[in-house]
């Protein structure tokens, strides 16, 4: 029988592993597969980035009833955890509790679901039939497997968006060895490919901001470092965000510290820059933005990091009947609700199994993957779907049907939590000369008062070329 099948999960990420959570609090059987080594597996690549969002909204509370059973202590409700932090300190020790452990099958990557002995054309007794679901192995092998319903909170963090403005990668994006995507460490592992280099950040979103904060950060002992960004838009309302209005004051703080770093000229903006191509020599990288306006190049830069965003991988779910939203590629029901043209974090309404639904039966599409190509998700949209999808499947519809969710109120969707002193007005390579230098920033202090920029050296702003074919 169908119902005696259980459900699958596919991501043990934060929002995959609170939908498996809220299952096993119904007491419906469940299957969690992870393309990754671990639960959270993606969150390794992002783990020195600090969210914005402090404990109290990043656990989910079925998620912490398993681990209140197994003496687990919950972090202070106030702090602002780092990836690695929400990793080591919530989602590793969820994924050991015995009922999560015994369904997490890890290093097994979904690469296709369809209805049991069905395509996609068949219309006839289709909601009776099982999912097959076929699971390939890190060793390449394939397996398939069966299941009541499927839960596809596998997330985009993999699926990075191209440099190209018109949604392809740009003419040389692909042969060049200079471009990174997401956001490197640079302050850690990836150090050595930043510092002292002329750096471009491409994007205007959360992790671009990370990254451009953290270039900031690495020049402060590597004054050679010059930094850049390019955005395609030239309104910047959104990235700068709502600064003290927020109502995550971290948030908000990341777009005023944002805005004054290209104010001061630590940062230098080539706003409403739209990349159509990257030239690779010896030199470094140089991008031209597309004809619309006059063609502009600007360069050479020795690394570019690519900040634009990811996108939902549908490849795998070809045979099943989806209502997908031709514009941001998420399920056609949610997405007025989550445009990224009106909505910021907060003005996003309350959304639940009908919005996360699609005519194939018994299948949701629930956490980051479920905007699509829209942005300003938060775990805590993500812990709300999935508590009302399990309620779903459950065929408690009564409870699945009462969406409750109260989201802080305006800006971008993820943030280092700095202090002032971690990117003064007046830091290194920047902003104003000060009446008294320390030892440190002597060499900038003497250059700013010269006005020749800090650091002995002009700013960033005076040291990058750009060029313009009007």
């Amino acid at each position: 029988m169908k119902t005696n099948l259980p459900v699958a999960v596919i991501g043990a990420g934060p929002v995959g592993l609170a939908a498996a959570a809220h299952l096993i609090a119904r007491g419906v059987p469940v299957r969690i597969y992870e393309a990754g080594g671990h639960a959270g597996a993606s969150i390794s690549q992002w783990g020195h980035v600090r969210l914005f969002s402090p404990w109290r909204y990043n656990v989910d509370t079925a998620a912490r009833a398993l681990l209140a059973d197994t003496g687990w202590r919950e972090p202070d409700a106030d702090e602002f955890p780092t990836g690695a932090q929400l990793l080591d300190q919530y989602l590793l020790p969820l994924a050991h509790v015995p009922a999560i452990a015994d369904a997490l099958k890890t290093g097994m990557r979904v690469t296709g679901i369809a209805r049991a002995g069905l395509d996609k054309v068949i219309s006839k007794d289709r909601e009776r039939r099982p999912f097959n679901i076929v699971l390939t192995n890190t060793k390449g092998e394939t397996v398939r497997v069966q299941a009541r319903a499927v839960i596809d909170a596998s997330g985009t963090w993999t699926q990075p968006n191209p440099l190209g403005a018109d949604g392809m990668p740009a003419a040389g994006e692909a042969q060049s060895r200079r471009v990174a995507y997401g956001i490197p460490d640079v302050l850690g592992r990836d150090r050595a490919t930043y510092a002292g280099r002329s750096v471009l950040v491409v994007g205007a979103g959360h992790s671009a901001a990370n990254s451009l904060i953290d270039l900031v950060t690495l020049r402060q002992s590597d004054p050679q470092t010059i930094i850049a960004w390019a955005t395609r838009s030239p309104d910047l309302k959104r990235v700068y965000g709502g600064g003290a209005a927020d109502q995550l004051p971290a948030r908000g703080d990341l777009g005023a510290r944002l805005k004054g770093l290209v104010a001061s000229g630590e940062v230098a903006l080539f706003a409403g820059f739209p990349v159509a191509q990257v030239s690779d020599d010896a030199d470094g990288v140089m991008l031209t933005s597309d004809a619309i306006g006059g063609a502009r190049t600007v360069g050479p830069f020795e690394r570019v990091i690519v900040a634009t965003g990811q996108r939902p991988d549908l490849s795998f779910l070809r045979e099943l009947r989806l209502d997908i939203d031709p514009a941001l590629e998420c399920a056609r029901a949610l997405a007025p609700l989550i445009d990224p043209n009106v909505h910021s974090c907060g003005s996003v309404r309350p959304h639940g199994h009908r919005q996360l639904s699609h005519p194939e039966p018994d299948f949701y599409t629930i956490g980051v993957k479920s905007y699509g190509r829209a942005p300003t998700f938060l775990l805590l949209t993500g812990y709300e779907q999935a508590r009302s999808v399990a309620a779903a499947i459950a065929d408690d519809l009564a409870a699945a049907d009462q969406v409750n969710l109260v989201l802080p109120e305006t800006g971008v969707c993820s943030a280092p939590t700095l202090s002032a002193e971690a990117v003064p007005a007046a830091a290194c390579c920047g902003g104003p000369a000060k009446d008294e230098a320390s030892a440190c920033c002597a060499a900038d202090e003497e250059a700013k008062a010269n006005k020749k920029g800090g650091c002995g050296c002009s700013s960033s702003a005076d040291r990058i070329q750009e060029t313009a074919d009007v």
